[in-house]
């Protein structure tokens, strides 16, 4: 890539709206019109050698009467898209007093793909403002001018032109740092992983490649250029399909134009939400490459998936768990792996990034945990690799690359690899928003070895999958209770079956019967033994003649009792072999035990020694799984010796004598 010259003919644009739609428009507006005027003079450009004979064969088949005529006007053109109007961009000029006219013509001309394109940018809307600002001939003659040769620019190049174009839009109109576009290194990266370690097994045969947050294209096109140059050196032949869906209707034009002129089937790029809206249900891809929007609530799509009867979302791709609704990246990972190949030799492979939320984020038992419970219980999951951060243009966090597959070789298999590359980077001489470190080369390379050899030194653990498991245990402390009734208990009491005669309607009327037996109990004493008093209550009432079960008088009793650790532990239940014990909901606490490890070898070791009348309730035990990714990496600075911290002060202090003298002398008046 030239960046001196991707930086001119960025400048060159970012000049036109300047130029232009300064006084026309709000600056939050300019890129309504500078980005598909981008895209209509890049595909332009491109059709303008061959513009004469799409002419010719559009006049003949005009005049024999053919109707579908896609086909042929695609080989005249060179492309997958024409124009088959007597316009193009440059013709317009010819006739400024018809530019609008003329220009909606040449739009109409255009191939249903180039219209599509067109109509996501909703560009007919800012047609008349253009007009009516007498600015619309001005914007075409500076896109045609000589010096901007958007015709010469790769597709990698043009790539970063629109990236670079709507980055820069989004700071003008602040958007959230998630709205952001991956450089090229971390997708060089990103191939490099995929590809590499298959590269024995890539055969003359066809493949298909998914990205299914596909922007602007990048991942897809740099992935076929890699595919192809990996195969072609091997001396192999493929087809590759590229796939992939995008919602921001901006960057889908953008994504399919890019396809388009590239010579690949614009019609494998669709338009909507992935998560809600699948475009590719039933289909399987051998690789998938994807930089899904992270710390971006996915509600919309959720109220859409989820069943109004059933009130659950009930597509199958979802079914392990979902996370929650401030977030819903890790549903672009499960909804890939969701279409990874069973019925071949290779599966299929994965490289997706994420930031640090989708390696720990929930609980036990909550969505996001389950999810890495069923990538990593599926065995997915190969590595994850930590890049530096200041790697992408709108945003500075941490972020990881997962590599996962469905068919790990032997060596990998119950295995998960962790690696920091945090410090793999080289300090750009200038900046790109916030992208101010970059991978070179070397870097890739050294990343790519360290994944390769699988050892566990250096930059590089080797974990087996259940070290990132864990019970959560539920540890219950026994529930103890003292007694007293006082005037403003009894009070307390009266109201509250009054005011809620509903919930205590077996005890309503009965009030003052209840009140003369717990009085005849505890005589005015504090009772340490609620066991007793319950007991006790029971017989006497039924020497009265009043029936009370034990939940009824437990529905009593809380209104005269007080959590006392000198009380005696309440019994829920009694046998003749056991006594469960009331667990204490303000004493209950979670344990966390690690896969390895036994869970009574640990409760004995770490719980008892401090709560010893503590007990597990095993009924609410949940497996869970997370990835501390800077536990494992973490570098222990040792502090400094107490002699050389007093030896610095000592040396302040004297460098210092005399500095309070002088600074008092000079601001003495005079």
């Amino acid at each position: 890539m030239n960046n001196i010259n991707i930086n001119q003919i960025i400048s060159y644009i970012w000049g036109i709206a300047d130029d232009y739609l300064r006084d026309v428009l709000v600056r939050g507006k300019y890129r309504d019109v500078i980005l598909p005027m981008t895209v209509i003079r890049r595909i332009d450009a491109l059709l303008e050698p061959t513009k004469g004979e799409v002419e010719k064969v559009h006049q003949f088949l005009n005049e024999k009467g053919m109707v579908n005529q896609d086909a042929a006007l695609q080989k005249a053109s060179g492309y997958v898209f024409y124009n088959t109007s007597k316009f193009t961009l440059r013709r317009l000029l010819d006739e400024p007093s018809q530019i609008r006219e003329n220009f909606e013509t040449y739009i109409a001309g255009f191939s249903p793909n180039v219209r599509e394109i067109v109509q996501k940018f909703k560009f007919h809307n800012q047609l008349e403002t253009l007009e009516e600002a007498n600015v619309l001939f001005k914007l075409i003659e500076r896109y045609t001018d000589p010096d901007l040769k958007l015709e010469n620019l790769t597709n990698l190049d043009m790539g970063y032109v629109f990236e670079e174009l709507i980055r820069k839009f989004n700071e003008e109109n602040n958007e959230e740092a998630g709205e952001h576009f991956t450089p090229r290194d971390v997708v060089a990266l990103m191939t490099h992983l995929m590809f590499e370690p298959i590269a024995d097994k890539i055969e003359s045969s066809d493949y298909l490649i998914y990205d299914g947050a596909c922007g602007t294209g990048g991942m897809l096109t740099e992935s076929q250029n890699f595919l192809k140059e990996l195969a072609a050196n091997k001396g192999k032949k493929i087809n590759l399909g590229l796939y992939g869906q995008e919602v921001q209707p901006e960057t889908y034009a953008i994504c399919k134009s890019d396809m388009m002129i590239k010579g690949n089937s614009p019609e494998n790029i669709k338009y909507g939400s992935t998560l809600s809206n699948d475009h590719f249900p039933d289909m399987k891809f051998d690789f998938m490459i994807m930089n899904p929007p992270y710390g971006k609530s996915w509600k919309v799509d959720k109220d859409a998936l989820t069943d109004p009867i059933s009130k659950n979302i009930e597509d199958p791709r979802f079914e392990m768990g979902v996370p929650r609704a401030n977030d819903g990246q890790l549903l672009f990972m499960v909804n890939m792996l969701s279409k990874m190949k069973e019925s071949t030799e290779m599966g299929s492979r994965i490289a997706t990034i994420h930031n640090g939320s989708a390696l720990f984020t929930g609980d036990a038992g909550q969505g996001e945990s389950e999810i890495r419970k069923w990538i990593i219980e599926n065995d997915y999951l190969e590595a994850i690799i930590a890049l530096p951060e200041n790697m992408f243009y709108n945003t500075d966090i941490s972020t990881y690359i997962w590599i996962l597959t469905n068919r790990k070789p032997a060596h990998r298999k119950g295995k998960i690899q962790l690696i920091d590359a945090t410090s793999l980077y080289l300090k750009m001489k200038k900046s790109l928003g916030k992208k101010s470190y970059e991978l070179t080369d070397e870097h890739i390379k050294r990343i790519t070895e360290i994944y390769t050899s699988f050892e566990n030194e250096g930059k590089s653990k080797l974990f087996n999958n259940e070290d990132f498991g864990l019970n959560k245990i539920v540890v219950e402390q026994p529930l103890r209770l003292s007694i007293e009734v006082t005037p403003i208990r009894i009070n307390e009491f009266k109201k509250a079956v009054t005011d809620n005669s509903k919930k205590f309607r077996k005890i309503v009327n009965k009030e003052e019967e209840i009140l003369d037996i717990l009085n005849d109990i505890l005589n005015g004493n504090i009772s340490m033994d609620y066991n007793y008093v319950s007991k006790t209550f029971i017989e006497q009432a039924k020497k009265r003649e009043y029936k009370f079960t034990k939940n009824e008088v437990k529905q009593v009793l809380e209104f005269f009792s007080d959590r006392d650790e000198n009380a005696e532990k309440v019994i829920k239940k009694k046998s003749k072999n056991s006594v469960e014990y009331e667990p204490d909901t303000e004493l209950r606490d979670f344990e966390y035990v690690p896969l390895s490890e036994d869970i009574d070898t640990y409760f004995e070791r770490e719980v008892l020694p401090f709560k010893h009348d503590a007990w597990i309730d095993y009924s609410k035990t949940v497996k869970g799984y997370e990835i501390i990714f800077t536990k494992h990496f973490y570098n222990y600075d040792k502090l400094r010796e107490l002699d050389e911290i007093i030896r610095d002060l000592h040396e302040i202090e004297e460098n210092s004598k005399g500095l309070l003298h002088l600074i008092k002398r000079e601001v003495q008046p005079d």
